[in-house]
């Protein structure tokens, strides 16, 4: 017999995982109306090809790469990346530090490359370039699931940085019960991904308080203690509007993301 609680948790958990479904699918949206858009303005180009010939010899072309750099980036479909992930270049033996600044207070996440290379070299390698700065945290979960997701550069959900990496280390929490979830305890810090397997991008949430979902979400780090502490101020102030999920009222913003060997 499933009690209330239980119950909970797990419509808590479904809606956790539509709500991924759902961005993964506005993400491939976007990539076929790039794609229907990309035709048109070829048939475009072609009835006004003199039209486009005297704007690309006057501006070379920085006519066409300004267009290039202002459409959305391609999402990756649910089966290949836009683009590769990038070359591995940490050393795969050692622990890293993950230090997010915030508006908030510092969170410091502690990641052990030898359980999760890819994860741990794809934040170094977004964190070397300033990925991170500036950008939200977007979603607050405060009822069934315990979570505040970050790492989204557009701060809607569906933002990400053009490649996706594999799974790892979803052994780490144990098996699966009969609900089929596992604990993610308080303090530690997984990918967040579309719902199918290899889809984690840039996106991580912070679990603030013991949280049950499927062991489909790479754990790659543990906060230290201000940044569970730091979490939970924002969590105790709840969800923006109506509802357990949505924007923090706290907003919470990342003024710098670094990683470096612990």
């Amino acid at each position: 017999m499933v009690n209330s609680d239980q119950r909970r948790r797990q419509l808590a958990r479904e809606k956790f995982e539509r709500q991924q479904r759902r961005r993964a699918e506005a993400r491939q949206q976007a990539k076929v109306r790039n794609v229907v858009i990309g035709a048109v303005l070829a048939v475009v180009a072609v009835a006004g090809a003199g039209v486009y010939a005297a704007v690309q010899n006057s501006d070379g072309d920085s006519k066409s790469n300004a267009a290039a750099e202002a459409s959305p980036s391609p999402s990756p479909s649910e089966t290949e990346s836009a683009e590769p992930e990038p070359k591995m270049t940490i050393d795969k033996s050692a622990k890293y530090s993950f230090d997010l600044k915030t508006d908030q207070g510092d969170i410091k996440i502690a990641m052990d490359a030898a359980k999760t290379p890819h994860t741990v070299n794809s934040f170094k390698a977004l964190a070397d370039k300033g990925y991170f700065d500036k950008t939200k945290c977007h979603r607050l979960t405060t009822e069934g699931i315990f979570v505040l997701q970050c790492g989204d550069p557009k701060g809607d959900g569906t933002g990400g940085p053009g490649y996706t990496i594999e799974d790892e280390n979803l052994t780490a929490l144990g098996k699966a019960g009969a609900d089929g979830a596992v604990t993610y305890p308080a303090g530690s810090v997984a990918m967040a991904n579309t719902g199918q397997p290899h889809t984690g991008g840039s996106q991580f949430f912070l679990v603030y308080k013991d949280t049950k979902l499927p062991p489909s979400y790479t754990p790659f780090g543990t906060l230290d203690d201000a940044g569970l502490k730091a979490v939970k101020a924002v969590a105790k102030a709840g969800v923006d509007g109506d509802g357990a999920d949505g924007a923090p009222k706290k907003a919470v913003t990342v003024e710098k993301g670094t990683v470096d060997k612990a």
